[in-house]
């Protein structure tokens, strides 16, 4: 009996600990994050994009993304772009110029990523010196983000940090970060890999 209640009293714990610091426990699914941000890219404005329509060379072309979202294409017109992928925008360029050419055959490339900035930054805030969203690169971890922003300030509460990531079904998702056990006991065990989007808040101490 009294074993049990100790198990009871010990998972009980756990879950407050879970509940205090308000995000999962457990590790980010480890996923590519280049090959997540390639497969999930939207095409932004400014995004240059090569449309290309086999054996028809007159109706490819290189073009920019419009302020509106849209491009233009010979032949049929404007076609919205923004906001959606390269496989959605070939699919309607491919509808459209159905009604001129048999079976049209339509490749779209992005062929320069010039909105993908903002949407490809790690972002830290919180009780930091520095406030910061920087770009995202291949390798960068929960240490290396911390650090661009200055550190934790005397004020932090390390150990309740958050890393929030934004999820394919458009749900955001919370880790928990022990912070204060890779800053000050080099403890990687929560030094989790980031991908682009993410962000990690560091919460100052309640007084």
């Amino acid at each position: 009996m009294k074993m049990l209640r100790f198990l009871a009293t010990v998972g009980l714990a756990g879950a407050l600990t879970a509940c205090a610091t308000g995000g999962s426990t457990e590790p980010p699914p480890k996923v590519d994050a280049a090959t997540q941000a390639v497969n999930t890219y939207l095409i932004g404005v400014d995004d240059q994009l090569q449309v290309t329509v086999w054996h028809n060379p007159d109706l490819s072309v290189s073009v920019p993304v419009r302020p509106d979202g849209k491009i233009t294409v010979p032949l049929i017109g404007d076609v919205e772009a923004g906001g959606k992928t390269t496989a959605d925008v070939s699919t309607e360029i491919s509808a459209k110029l159905s009604s001129f050419i048999r079976d049209p055959q339509v490749a779209v490339i992005l062929t320069a990523l010039r909105s993908h900035e903002y949407l490809s930054r790690v972002r830290v805030t919180g009780a930091v010196r520095s406030p910061i969203s920087i770009p995202y690169r291949q390798g960068m971890t929960v240490l290396d983000a911390v650090l661009a922003a200055g550190g934790t300030t005397e004020f932090a509460a390390p150990d309740r940090t958050e890393l929030y990531r934004h999820g394919e079904t458009g749900a955001t998702t919370s880790y928990a970060i022990r912070l204060e056990k890779i800053l000050q006991q080099g403890d990687l065990a929560n030094n989790y890999p980031v991908q682009p989007g993410d962000v990690i808040t560091v919460p100052q101490r309640a007084f």
